[in-house]
């Protein structure tokens, strides 16, 4: 979740949205998002919507967080009326949610399900550092009703990591995946990324090695970006450390799809490997195919029905328009029909399952596959699917095809 809001148009104080969002409201499959802001240290890559202890003000600490968020949930109850909507699925992230007791996401997932009903077999996730969970609070974040874990592990290498700033060591990840396992949990990831100053071919192939050996049923692996308000840009900027290469990011992409499907792990998203549809992260999928989704906590982003509003961005304004019954909505803005063309255009071309071709202009299509950067079987099917080589340009395959 990126630490800058955009602009948008002014959100009525109760919350109100558009007879545009509403029309159709339940026949769309719905999620929810919960943003955990709080982080022991902010790693100096990173330019999520984080906050330290030292950098919290009144009302906005960690013990009044859960009661707080499950305010949210009741006026997204409120804004959305009475319309029957189970929740697919709920991804707690952060920040590092599992740095609240286990008790107080129960509790969250709890008012969801009191406020919404979750649907049967919903995936539930939480994001997790590796250094902030043991076997205990596996168990009661299990019996809590939460299906599935993904863990930062960003690498297998020490320098590495202590260029990103992450505080685990690589030995902890195979012990709490152990656990995870023993605790019961249906699903678990490793979240990957290459790139980093100083990283080599060979450092990346020993973390993918290091992952798959714990045999996860998913990875996302992602290329690292130096976002401007950072420390991490900070060094590159004066000359302490080497930019991320392009070409050498194409091979470590290359290395990571070669190495996790050899392992019976495959795309499915640019990003993402599953071992199977069911391992796929169900909460992403819908982000990716135009779902609906209330996203409650600081900075958090929701989509409605083409009306997508965002939070304010400091735990301590958040907390203090819930307590005066206001939204916390920052700003809001209502897409147009080809703002939703685009944007599904943008989305759906980075899955394995492809963008429909109705959607896009057949010569750029025919193009891209007479180039090499869509399948051509898929096109003779009306879908628009990237081949490696397209998966690599992605950023330039979708300008062409919009």
């Amino acid at each position: 979740m990126p630490s800058t809001l955009p602009d948008g148009d002014p959100v009525p104080a109760d919350g109100a949205l558009p007879g545009s969002a509403l029309a159709g409201l339940g026949d769309r499959p719905f999620a929810f998002y919960v943003h955990v802001p709080f982080c022991v240290t902010r790693c100096g890559y990173c330019d999520f919507n984080t906050y330290t202890a030292t950098e919290l003000g009144p009302g906005a600490g960690r013990d009044s967080y859960a009661d707080t968020a499950i305010g949210e949930v009741r006026m997204a109850r409120r804004v959305l009326g009475d319309a029957d909507l189970p929740v697919e699925t709920v991804f707690v992230g952060g920040g590092t949610p599992t740095l609240l007791p286990p008790d107080d996401l129960g509790r969250v997932l709890a008012a969801i399900d009191a406020e919404f009903g979750l649907a049967e077999n919903a995936e539930v996730t939480t994001e997790a550092n590796p250094e902030s969970v043991d076997e205990a609070y596996l168990a009661k974040l299990r019996e809590a009703g939460f299906t599935r874990i993904s863990y930062g592990m960003q690498s297998a290498r020490e320098h590495v990591l202590a260029v990103l700033e992450r505080t685990h060591t690589p030995g902890r990840v195979p012990q709490v995946v152990e656990w995870t396992r023993e605790a019961g949990f249906e699903h678990i990831n490793l979240d990957l990324i290459y790139g980093t100053p100083g990283e080599t071919d060979d450092d990346w192939r020993a973390s993918l090695e290091a992952a798959l050996s714990s045999e996860p049923d998913h990875v996302s692996a992602y290329a690292l970006i130096v976002e401007e308000g950072t420390r991490l840009a900070a060094q590159v900027r004066r000359g302490e450390l080497t930019p991320p290469d392009d070409d050498a990011m194409a091979d470590r992409y290359l290395i990571a799809d070669e190495m996790l499907s050899a392992r019976g792990l495959h795309w499915y998203e640019i990003s993402n490997w599953a071992a199977d549809p069911s391992a796929a992260c169900r909460h992403n999928m819908l982000y990716w195919t135009g779902a609906d989704w209330w996203g409650v906590g600081p900075g958090a982003h929701s989509h409605v029905g083409g009306t997508r509003w965002w939070n304010v961005k400091h735990p301590a304004a958040y907390a203090s328009r819930l307590a005066e019954g206001v939204t916390p909505a920052h700003a809001r803005e209502v897409l147009s029909d080809e703002d939703r063309r685009i944007e599904r255009i943008m989305l759906e071309l980075r899955l394995a399952q492809g963008c429909p071709t109705e959607l896009l202009d057949d010569r750029a299509v025919r193009r891209a596959v007479d180039e090499g950067l869509l399948q051509g079987a898929p096109y003779e099917r009306g879908r628009a699917v990237p081949t490696l080589r397209g998966r690599l340009l992605a950023d330039a395959l979708v300008r062409d095809l919009t």
